[in-house]
C-alpha cells in the first residue's frame, strides 16, 4: 500500500516538472511520502531486532 502511494506521488511529481502542474502541493506530498517511507523503514527494522 505504502509503495503504491509512493510510486503514484513520484509519478505525479515528475509530471509536475514536465508540465508545471500542481506546483507546491506535489512537492509537499512528495516530501511527506518520503518522510513516511523512511519512518516505516526505520520502524520496521526496529521491530525486527
Amino acid at each position: 500500500m505504502l509503495w503504491t502511494i509512493f510510486v503514484i506521488v513520484l509519478v505525479l511529481w515528475l509530471l509536475g516538472f514536465s508540465f508545471h502542474v500542481g506546483g507546491g502541493l506535489i512537492h509537499l506530498l512528495l516530501v511527506l511520502a518520503v518522510i513516511i517511507l523512511i519512518f516505516n523503514l526505520v520502524a520496521g527494522r526496529r521491530s525486527g531486532l
